[in-house]
């Protein structure tokens, strides 16, 4: 049985994001409004399928997923890429691989009771994020 993401999670850390996007190409002027906000994953999960959204006062964005098949993403609000995405389950992780113009690309999701740990990583970039179950 795969691990149970499903819930309301809100940040409440978030480690190199401006080196994170920095490496994904993102302007200045949307760095600075990022740095800012305080982003909210909803989790929505049944079995393999996945939908998660990251919402925030500025931007949302929203995609879902069925763990092994690939799928094309459009990062439409984030870098506004495109990219081959692969999200497979490793242990209880969620480990996500993007092909696309950006090398070595890719998140990783793990739990550890309330806490849902994020590592986001583009190039030599890591961003690391922490959210607290809220419901």
């Amino acid at each position: 049985m795969p691990a149970n993401y499903r819930g309301t999670w809100d940040i409440v850390e978030n480690e190199n994001c401006e080196g994170y996007m920095v490496a994904l190409g993102i302007d200045f002027a949307t760095r600075k409004i990022a740095r800012m906000l305080k982003p909210q994953k909803v989790i929505e999960q049944d079995g393999d399928s996945f939908t998660i959204k990251t919402l925030t006062s500025f931007r949302n964005y929203t995609f879902s997923f069925k763990i092994g098949e690939e799928f094309e993403e459009d990062t439409k609000g984030l870098d506004n890429r495109k990219c081959q995405t692969v999200v497979n389950w490793k242990g209880d992780a969620l480990v996500c691989v993007q092909k696309g113009e950006k090398k070595d690309r890719g998140w990783t999701h793990w739990l550890d009771g309330d806490t849902l740990y994020l590592e986001l990583k583009c190039e030599d970039q890591i961003c690391k994020q922490t959210y607290k179950r809220t419901a």
